[in-house]
């Protein structure tokens, strides 16, 4: 299988366990790995036969920006199941990080990694 890669989304959104997180929100940063046959535009040059990526893209922003759930992993399987829908689509990775987290005495990050196929 071929792969796309999208790297460095970064989106303000509201997804968190704790009520503050839902109301002032906060970044989150998403790379995405697209499975895609890439050997069908690779020869006719036609973006018809590939996934159009800026779509992908579309999706995560919007799923960050307009959700309020409390679990980054819901998040990311919601962006997941609609990124699959998308033509020529048959694994998506996602990467989705919260580079700041709401945890004291903590200044890393936290990330969820999941991969599904249609």
């Amino acid at each position: 299988m071929d792969l796309i890669e999208v790297t460095g989304i970064r989106c303000y959104g509201y997804t968190g366990y704790l009520a503050e997180e839902q109301v002032l929100g906060q970044w989150f940063e998403v790379d995405l790995i697209l499975g895609v046959d890439l050997k069908t535009a690779g020869m006719s040059d036609n973006i018809d036969d590939t996934s159009d990526y800026r779509q992908a893209i579309a999706i995560v922003k919007h799923h960050i920006s307009t959700m309020k759930v409390a679990l980054i992993e819901r998040l990311t399987e919601m962006i997941a199941q609609e990124i699959l829908s998308l033509p020529h689509v048959n694994q998506v990775r996602i990467r989705l990080s919260k580079p700041a987290p709401p945890i004291p005495d903590f200044g890393g990050k936290i990330t969820i990694d999941i991969t599904r196929s249609n």
